[in-house]
């Protein structure tokens, strides 16, 4: 593979992580919309889980993009302190997520439709499985274990928008309100996951192309 080969691939990674993280915020901003409106914690779980993907998404983006002035220490010392914040905000909004969703089982709060909220889900299921194909294959041509990592969990987002989907649909079409407390706590559960294996790894779940773009050879 020759180098400008390799840069456009470094590229279009770089591209798809500025994608995934835009997608993000504005999902996260719609998300927490429509769980306001209907008072679901499904949604704003939801909405949650957007707001810290798209913080580590940005953080590698950041780590990767390239810094002038920064040393390897420097950028080393920064993102491991990037990742603990990011680790933690997992673990904080799963706390919250968590015991909103029991709150709400327990004193029976039962939310209304949404038919923003299932747009959103719809939305997500659509743009998220194209774009864990696009990254997957990015990476694998790239040799790039982190940004097939990050398809992989563009797919397990797919997943929860899946999930999300279900929810809010047995909500709408019969009334089972308990269903979307109980995706709720599945999003909890998937929230705590992802704290976790980001302090444990000090790895970030969003990641960006994990090597530099290749320099021109002294005879291209």
């Amino acid at each position: 593979m020759t180098a400008n080969t390799m840069a456009i691939l470094h590229k279009r990674a770089l591209l798809l992580s500025y994608f995934t993280v835009g997608y993000n915020v504005v999902e996260c901003g719609v998300a927490l919309l429509a769980g306001y409106l209907a008072g679901s914690i499904a949604l704003t779980g939801f909405g949650l889980d957007s707001l810290a993907e798209s913080l580590s998404g940005a953080v590698m983006i950041w780590r990767f993009g390239g810094h002038a002035g920064l040393s390897a220490a420097e950028e080393e010392r920064l993102e491991r302190k990037a990742i603990h914040l990011v680790g933690y905000t997992f673990l904080g909004l799963a706390v919250y997520v968590l015991y909103e969703s029991l709150d709400k089982l327990y004193f029976r709060e039962i939310p209304a439709p949404s038919l923003l909220g299932m747009a959103v889900a719809v939305a997500s299921l659509i743009i998220m499985p194209a774009l864990f194909l696009y990254k997957y294959r990015t990476g694998k041509s790239l040799s790039s274990p982190s940004l097939m990592a990050d398809s992989k969990q563009t797919l397990a987002c797919a997943l929860l928008s899946l999930a999300l989907l279900i929810g809010l649909g047995l909500n709408y079409l019969y009334g089972i309100w308990q269903a979307d407390s109980v995706i709720g706590l599945l999003i909890a559960v998937f929230l705590i996951r992802e704290g976790y294996r980001t302090l444990k790894e000090e790895k970030l779940c969003g990641c960006a192309c994990s090597c530099p773009p290749p320099k021109p050879s002294a005879g291209s």
